[in-house]
C-alpha cells in the first residue's frame, strides 16, 4: 500500500542544550559481532563480544568471542563508522587479550573438562591477523594483564569450578595459580615463566584458589581477585604475596524478591563481596567490582588501599540510580544489577572510573577526584550484558563489549558499543523516575490536561504492581513523578497486561489488557478510578473471543462515548495483512470494528499495531514489525480519519480504513547510535499539540533495557 509521509513542524528532540555545555560521553556507534564473519559463513551462529582491548594507537578494537573461538577485530579509525576487520581463529576459547606494540597476547582456554584444565597464551600479529607464537600455561586462563612498561604479562589461571558438581561447592581441584611471563623484544619468554602459588592464602576454600582478574600498576605490583574465595591478593615486584579477605557488606534499600514489583525496602546483611573485576587507580589504591559468583555478590564496587583498608563502598547506590532509569532486572535479582567489570583512565585532567553492570546493561561513569567520595557523572546505555570495557583517552573514546546474543529469542546480536567524550549534553537517559518509584516496560502513553504532562502504563512485566505512571516531559530528561498501582479489592490487581490507556474524563482511566489465555490473562477493557481501583471490567464478546490469538489489544482511545482499541495482530478471522480496530459503545454496550491494512512483513517477521490515540479529526497509530537492529524495517506512525471509523458488525465483512504515513520512526530510533529497538509501544499528543513516543524495554529481559522517550514536535 502506498502511503505518503506527512510533515511535522519540528525534528526529533531528545535533550536540551544548557548555556554552558560540559564534557560528557555519548554513544557514537555500535558494531554487531556477526559482521566480522567472513563471506559465506553462517551469520546466524551464536557469537559474542566479551573482554575488549585496543591497539596502542587506538585505531583498532580487539574482542574475545568465545562461542566462535576467535578474536574479533574492528577498525575504528572513524569511530562513528566502525568497520569489520574479521576474526582470527584461536584454536580454543579466548578470554582476555592485551596489546604490546603490534602484537596481541590472548589467553585461550583449551580445557577438555573442568577436572583436566589446560590453556595457552597466543601471540597474534595484529596487522597480518595471524598467530605467530603460542605458549602453554599449564591450566585454564581467565584474565591477562600487561605491565604498564610492557616488560611482563600476568595471567590468572582460574581452573574454574563445575557448577553442576556438588552444587558448585568448593574445593574442586586442580587449584588455580598466577603466571608471570617476561616480554623481551616483543616476544613472550615462555621458558622464563614464573608460577606463583596462591594456595593457603584465603580463609574460604584456601586449598582451591580461583583467580579471576588481574591488574598491574606502575611499580609492577599485581592485584588479583580470588572471586569464589572472597579474597584479594597483591603480588609485589619480587613475587612476595600479601593478601586480605574481601569481607562482607550490608545492603539497605534494595529489592530482594522476584515478585514482579520494584520494592526497594529490603535489606541483606553480611554479603560476601566476591569481587570479579579489579583495576589499579594509583600506586596505593585499586577498585573492585563485586559481582559474586558462588555465595556472595554485594551489587557494589569498592575502592581499597592495597593493605586491605576500605576507602569507599558503593553499596546499592549505583544499582538504585540504574533502577531509576528502568534497568532493574527484577526477574533475575539475586545479585541485582551485577557489577562485573571496572576500568580507570585519565581523560584530560580527570581520573574517571567506569563500572559495567552485566544484568542492567549499563555503564556508570565516576569522577575519582576524591577516592572516599566518587561522584557519579553519567550512566551510559550499553548492549545486552556488558562484560568488558576499554578506554582510549588519547582519542576521548570508550568502548564496551556486550556478550549476550539474543537472536534465538528474536532479540539483537551481541554488540560492541563506542562512546566519545565531547562538549555537550548526555543523550541518555531520556526518561528517569524520581525517588523510590522505579519503572520498567512502558507500554502506552496518554495525554493529561496540561502541556508536556502525560500518563504511561506498565505491561505484564511488573505483574506484582501494575502501574499508571505520571510523566513530566517538560523536564530534560523527562521525569516519572508518580506511580499509581491498579488494585482489585485493595490489593495490586493480578493477571493484568496493560498495553493502552486513556483518561475517562472523570479523573480515572480506561485501560486495555492484551491478554494471554494460555497464562490465564484475559483480553479485555478495565476501568479504574482516580485512586487506581478497578470499578469495571469488560470481557470480549463471543464474536471476538472465538477467533482470538495471543496478541490482543495494544491501545485504547476514547471518542465521545465510544472506546476504540487497536488489536496488535490479525486474529483467526482476519484477512491477510488486515488487523481490527475494535469499538465499544459505552452507552449502548455494543461492539463493532473496522479493518486496518498492515504493511507487508519481511520473511520470518510480523507487523502489527502498538498504539492508538485520538487528536482532532484523526486517530494516530503506531505500526511496527518485531525486528531489531538492521532487520527492522517498519516502525511508523500513521493516522486514519475519524470519519472513516464507522464500526461494522462483528462476524461480517468490515470496511477497510485508509491510512496515511505521519512519520517513519526508524531515524528517530537511530539517534542514540545503538541498534534499532524493537518495541515502539506508546504515542500520545499533549494538549499543546506535541507528539511523544516511548519504547518498551521488556524489563531488561533479553533486552538492553534502554527506554527511549522523545517528542516528534507539533502534530498538525
Amino acid at each position: 500500500m502506498s502511503i505518503r509521509q506527512l510533515g511535522l513542524t519540528t525534528a526529533l528532540v531528545l535533550t536540551s542544550v544548557p548555556a554552558h555545555a560540559e564534557m560528557v560521553f555519548n554513544r557514537i556507534s555500535s558494531f554487531a559481532t556477526p559482521e566480522n564473519m567472513a563471506e559465506g559463513e553462517d551469520r546466524l551462529r551464536t557469537t559474542s563480544a566479551e573482554i575488549i582491548t585496543a591497539t596502542e594507537d587506538g585505531m583498532t578494537l580487539i574482542y574475545s568471542d568465545s562461542p566462535l573461538d576467535v578474536l574479533g577485530l574492528i577498525d575504528i579509525s572513524d569511530a562513528k563508522a566502525p568497520k569489520a576487520l574479521g576474526n582470527v581463529a584461536m584454536g580454543g576459547e579466548p578470554t582476555t587479550t592485551v596489546v604490546i606494540g603490534g602484537l596481541a597476547f590472548a589467553g585461550v582456554n583449551t580445557s577438555e573438562s573442568f577436572a583436566n584444565p589446560s590453556g595457552k597464551l597466543v601471540t597474534v600479529d595484529i596487522t597480518a591477523r595471524k598467530i605467530v607464537a603460542e605458549c602453554d600455561l599449564g591450566g585454564q586462563p581467565d584474565s591477562v594483564a600487561k605491565a604498564p612498561d610492557g616488560s611482563f604479562l600476568a595471567v590468572a589461571i582460574e581452573n574454574e569450578r563445575d557448577e553442576e558438581v556438588n552444587d558448585g561447592d568448593l574445593p574442586q581441584m586442580p587449584a588455580g595459580f598466577l603466571v608471570k611471563l617476561p616480554v623481551k623484544d616483543g616476544a613472550v619468554d615462555c621458558a622464563a615463566a614464573q608460577k606463583i602459588d596462591l594456595t593457603g592464602v584465603a580463609a574460604v576454600a584456601g586449598e582451591d584458589p580461583e583467580p579471576e582478574f588481574v591488574s598491574i600498576n606502575e611499580a609492577g605490583e599485581i592485584a588479583l581477585t580470588l572471586q569464589e574465595n572472597n579474597h584479594i591478593v597483591v603480588v609485589a615486584a619480587d613475587n612476595s604475596v600479601s593478601s586480605f579477605s574481601a569481607g562482607t557488606t550490608t545492603l539497605e534499600s534494595i529489592d530482594t524478591k522476584k515478585d514482579g514489583r520494584l520494592d526497594f525496602s529490603g535489606k541483606m546483611e553480611d554479603l560476601a563481596r566476591e569481587p570479579d573485576g579489579i583495576k589499579w587507580i594509583d600506586a596505593d589504591h585499586f577498585v573492585t567490582a563485586n559481582e559474586g559468583d558462588w555465595k556472595g555478590g554485594s551489587r557494589s564496587f569498592t575502592i581499597w588501599k592495597k593493605d586491605g583498608t576500605v576507602v569507599y563502598e558503593s553499596g546499592a547506590s549505583l544499582e538504585r540510580a540504574m533502577a531509576s532509569l528502568g534497568h532493574y532486572p527484577d526477574k533475575r535479582n539475586k545479585k541485582g544489577v551485577e557489577l562485573e567489570s571496572v576500568t580507570v583512565a585519565t581523560y584530560g585532567d580527570r581520573t574517571l572510573l567506569f563500572v559495567a553492570a552485566e544484568r542492567a546493561s549499563l555503564v556508570g561513569v565516576y569522577d575519582l577526584a576524591d577516592l572516599a567520595a566518587p561522584k557519579l557523572l553519567q550512566i551510559l546505555p550499553s548492549g545486552i550484558s556488558p562484560e568488558g570495557l576499554v578506554t582510549i583517552p588519547g582519542r576521548n573514546l570508550l568502548a564496551s563489549a556486550n556478550e549476550f546474543d539474543a537472536r534465538e529469542d528474536g532479540g539483537p546480536a551481541a554488540h560492541v558499543m563506542i562512546y566519545e567524550m565531547a562538549e555537550g549534553t548526555a543523550s541518555y537517559p531520556t526518561i528517569q523516575a524520581e525517588g523510590d518509584i522505579g519503572f520498567a516496560a512502558l507500554s502506552a502513553l496518554a495525554a493529561s490536561d496540561a502541556p508536556g504532562k502525560m500518563f504511561a502504563a506498565s505491561d505484564s512485566f511488573l505483574s506484582g504492581s501494575p502501574s499508571i505512571y505520571t510523566i513530566d516531559a517538560t523536564a530534560m530528561p523527562a521525569r516519572i513523578t508518580a506511580a499509581l498501582t491498579v488494585t482489585r479489592g485493595g490489593a495490586p490487581a493480578q493477571l493484568m497486561d496493560f498495553e493502552g490507556l486513556t483518561q475517562d474524563g472523570e479523573g480515572g482511566f480506561w485501560l486495555v489488557t492484551e491478554g494471554r489465555t494460555d497464562r490465564m490473562i484475559p483480553h479485555g477493557i478495565v476501568h479504574v478510578d482516580a485512586e487506581g481501583a478497578i470499578i469495571e471490567e469488560i470481557g470480549l464478546p463471543a464474536e471476538l473471543s472465538a477467533h482470538e490469538i495471543r496478541y490482543g489489544f495494544e491501545g485504547i482511545a476514547k471518542v465521545g462515548d465510544v472506546l476504540w482499541m487497536a488489536v496488535q495482530r490479525p486474529w483467526a478471522d482476519d484477512p491477510e495483512n488486515m488487523v481490527k480496530l475494535v469499538s465499544y459503545n459505552l452507552t449502548e454496550q455494543t461492539w463493532g470494528a473496522v479493518h486496518y491494512p498492515l504493511e507487508t512483513a519481511a520473511e520470518g517477521a510480523w507487523v502489527g499495531l502498538s498504539e492508538i490515540t485520538v487528536k482532532g479529526d484523526f486517530a494516530y497509530l503506531i505500526e511496527r514489525d518485531n525486528q531489531v537492529g538492521a532487520l527492522a524495517k517498519t516502525k511508523i506512525l500513521t493516522r486514519v480519519a475519524l470519519a472513516d471509523l464507522k464500526p461494522g458488525e462483528l462476524g461480517k465483512e468490515l470496511a477497510v480504513v485508509k491510512k496515511e504515513l505521519v512519520r517513519d520512526l526508524i531515524p528517530d530510533l537511530a539517534m542514540g547510535n545503538g541498534y534499532i529497538l524493537d518495541k515502539v509501544e506508546g504515542f500520545t499528543i499533549d494538549v499543546a499539540g506535541n507528539g511523544y513516543v516511548v519504547t518498551d524495554n521488556d524489563g531488561v529481559d533479553n533486552s538492553s533495557g534502554e527506554t527511549l522517550f522523545w517528542t516528534v514536535g507539533a502534530v498538525q
